[in-house]
């Protein structure tokens, strides 16, 4: 469950979370902000509002009596001393011209809002927007919000409204009428039409902005859902814009972060000529997925798992990622990237990072963060040996004839884009030195997962091995955690078929979520937005992360393209490529999805 930090008014917020204490300094008094650290709070959704004024609210009050006490005592400090970027120190005036009702009351309530940078694209309107509702419907956004799309195209806030109402759903746990709540939150959405690269554009949506803040304490989300060539121009324009005076202001990046080590390093250093790292928040959607979230979870808080988490137990770890679907018309931006860049280098990357890891010190972001990066930097540079790119082909299945990667209109003929790839990679660290960890990803294939997979090593001198035959791989046990589709965690052992004889069986000690959960489970998005709002940052890359997940797979990007390396082909609908089966058994390893039979629980 992610930790909540309640939105914090500007005495209180972070960088420059600050106590007002006297100072004297050459015969005059001034005001210096002292650190000051708030416990965390765990969020319930529906609650977190009166959670916030009621932490908030008390020590503002505090605050403000020290501050009004120390004005008093020296009244030579004006407001534009008491205030500054990262801080906001409240002054009797000050504190008067922050409530909304203008009644001198010290205000504690707090607005966010949340701006969709490239709202008429496909991912706004399919992903941000549906999981920006969602949220308000199970209650998790402040009491005060409003979110404001922005792009090129012309719109008015009605034509926004009724483009994004079409991709809206309610939970199947309904508690309020669904058509009653979609109202009430179009109502709260509005759209502004600018250039990206415009700062006068985003100084009029400011403005807008300010309307609706209504002298609150404003807080501003920005959702680059943008080709990442305008990232650093709407970085610059938001922040000399855009950017909150009072409350945060941070900035969701979506992948891709660059193409290569280089590209990369040099988005990094675009955006932090305007922005703080710790204003950045690098989204991989796989990292909010349900399962993703729970891995800690299994293997921190249960006894079973930790001890054999290692090098001693385990034989290899497997992380699939397969999609029964082409290109099929989106082949243009595909072929830029490839599958290695869209899937290994991120998301199964991130997985395995997350899974390999020491443990923290603690739950902090950070410290999680640290670790991760530990792992990264612990891993071999991958080898083109290890590695296997294939494309898929047309085939033909049931009368219905299915096209090539390259009979895709928007791909150029002679491509060499991989749409397939396998590889072995390898941790050089005490706990995982030469356990294989293989990665295969691609499209078109037979099947749409995303799974890990555990194989244990075989139990030396095993007493009924003789009753499994010669393949000792099918004695092996193995746990699963199916990402997706269909959640579910399940542990293959072995177990005595009841009857007279000794017949030996695999069976599945399973959790299936939809059996053992009544409740539908919150969209990746979802859950990292809502981190995002309230300054959780475990589940978003860090700048260091990012540089050494590059550093892995650039110099064999490099060698790829720089060889003309050709795929090898495979139909579409196949299993893939033959030769990542080679490359499985070259570390004596069978691929966990090979088996029909392992793909059912």
């Amino acid at each position: 469950m992610a930790i909540a930090r309640p939105a914090m008014p500007a005495v209180m917020r972070s960088p420059g979370i600050a106590q007002i204490q006297p100072q004297k300094q050459q015969g005059s008094l001034r005001m210096t902000p002292m650190p000051l650290t708030m416990p965390s709070v765990r969020r319930r959704c529906g609650s977190k509002e009166e959670r916030s004024r009621q932490v908030c609210g008390d020590l503002c009050l505090c605050m403000a009596k020290e501050v009004a006490a120390a004005v008093s005592v020296h009244s030579g400090i004006s407001k534009g001393q008491a205030q500054n970027q990262n801080s906001v120190l409240i002054t009797q005036e000050d504190a008067k011209s922050t409530s909304p009702a203008g009644d001198g009351a010290i205000s504690t309530e707090s607005t966010v809002t949340i701006t969709v940078v490239g709202a008429s694209g496909d991912l706004a309107k399919k992903k941000i927007f549906p999981a920006l509702f969602a949220l308000y419907y199970e209650g998790c956004l402040p009491k005060h919000f409003t979110v404001f799309g922005y792009a090129r195209s012309k719109m008015t806030d009605e034509e926004l409204r009724n483009m994004i109402s079409a991709t809206l759903t309610c939970r199947i746990d309904q508690r309020e009428n669904c058509g009653d709540k979609m109202d009430k939150f179009l109502q709260r959405c509005f759209y502004h039409s600018g250039q990206y690269n415009s700062e006068v554009c985003f100084g009029q949506l400011s403005k807008k902005l300010e309307e609706h803040e209504a002298g609150r304490l404003a807080n501003r989300l920005f959702y680059l859902s943008i080709p990442p060539d305008i990232f650093v121009d709407v970085a610059r324009c938001a922040s000399h814009s855009a950017t909150s005076l009072r409350g945060w202001t941070r900035v969701i990046v979506e992948k891709p972060f660059g193409r290569d080590s280089q590209s990369s390093a040099e988005l990094t250093r675009g955006l932090k000529q305007h922005l703080k790292e710790e204003q950045i928040y690098r989204i991989d959607h796989y990292l909010g997925k349900e399962l993703v979230e729970n891995l800690s979870v299994l293997r921190f808080s249960n006894l079973v798992f930790e001890p054999l988490w290692s090098r001693q137990y385990i034989r290899n770890v497997q992380l699939i990622f397969s999609e029964d679907f082409g290109t099929e018309g989106r082949g243009g931006y595909f072929d830029s990237y490839g599958i290695i860049r869209d899937i290994m280098q991120n998301h199964l990357l991130q997985i395995l990072a997350l899974f390999a890891m020491e443990p923290p010190v603690s739950l902090d972001a950070e410290d999680i963060r640290n670790e991760k990066v530990k792992v990264l930097r612990s891993m071999r540079v991958i080898s083109s040996e290890d590695v296997v790119v294939g494309q898929y082909k047309s085939h033909t299945r049931g009368g219905i004839k299915y096209p090539g990667y390259t009979e895709d209109k928007t791909v150029p003929n002679n491509s060499l884009t991989p749409t397939f790839a396998a590889a072995a990679l390898f941790i050089d660290n005490a706990r995982w030195d030469g356990v294989p960890f293989l990665m295969k990803a691609g499209k078109a294939l037979h099947t749409k997962r995303a799974e890990i997979r555990v194989q244990f090593r075989h139990v030396p001198g095993n007493l009924y091995k003789r009753n499994f035959g010669s393949d000792l791989d099918l004695a092996t046990n193995e746990l699963v955690i199916r990402v997706q589709p269909d959640e579910a965690i399940y542990l293959k052992i072995n177990n005595k078929v009841p009857g007279l004889g000794m017949r030996l069986d695999r069976s599945n000690l399973h959790l299936h979520y939809a059996a053992r959960y009544d409740r539908e489970i919150p969209d990746a998005y979802e859950r990292l937005i809502l981190d995002a709002i309230e300054g959780e940052r475990r589940l978003f890359i860090r700048s260091d992360e990012l540089d050494a997940a590059w550093a892995l797979f650039t110099p064999l990007l490099n060698e790829l393209e720089s060889n003309k390396v050709a795929p090898e082909f495979y139909p579409y609908g196949s299993r893939g490529p033959v030769g990542a089966y080679y490359l499985a058994a070259k570390y004596n390893v069978r691929w966990g999805d090979a088996n029909s039979e392992l793909t059912t629980v």
